[in-house]
C-alpha cells in the first residue's frame, strides 16, 4: 500500500528532539513533518534539513516558505518533497509548475497540523495526545 502525502498526518516540529520523538511515536505511521510557519526565513533550508536527515527524515518534510520564492526554490533544489508558498506570490505558478518537473509539489497552505510546541512530550500524556492525532483519519 502506498500512503500519498495527502493521507500523512502532519506534526509541527521544532527541534531534533521533536523530530526523533513524533518517529518513535509514530512507528510506522504515516507522518508529516511540517516546519514552523515560515521557518525558512530564519532557521534556512540547511538547518530544517539538518534537523531531519540524522533520522533519515527528508522523505516526511514539508518545509513552510511563507511568502519567500526564493526559500521555496531553495528547499525544492534541496530536494524536499513538499514546500509551502503563498499562492499570492508571482513566483507560485512557475515554482509549481518546476516543483512537478522535480517530483515535488508546491502547497498554497500548510496542511492541518498538531503544533508540538504546545504538547509536552515528555509526560505520557503528550505521548498519548500525538498517538492520537497521528491515529485520526
Amino acid at each position: 500500500m502506498v500512503i500519498t502525502p495527502e493521507a500523512r498526518r502532519a506534526v509541527i516540529v521544532h527541534g531534533a528532539r521533536d523530530v526523533a520523538a513524533t518517529l518513535e511515536v509514530a512507528a510506522g505511521r504515516p507522518v508529516a513533518l511540517l516546519s514552523a510557519p515560515g521557518v525558512a526565513g530564519y532557521l534556512g533550508v540547511a538547518g530544517f534539513v539538518a534537523l531531519l536527515a540524522p533520522h533519515g527524515a527528508l522523505p516526511l518534510a514539508i518545509l513552510d516558505a511563507a511568502g519567500a520564492p526564493g526559500h521555496a526554490l531553495a528547499a525544492l533544489r534541496a530536494g524536499l518533497p513538499q514546500v509551502v508558498l503563498d499562492p499570492a506570490s508571482p513566483a507560485f505558478d512557475a515554482l509549481a509548475e518546476l516543483a512537478v518537473g522535480l517530483g515535488a509539489r508546491l502547497l498554497p497552505a500548510a496542511p492541518p497540523a498538531l503544533d508540538l510546541a504546545r504538547v509536552d512530550l515528555r509526560k505520557p500524556q503528550g505521548v498519548c495526545h500525538l498517538s492520537r492525532w497521528l491515529d485520526l483519519p
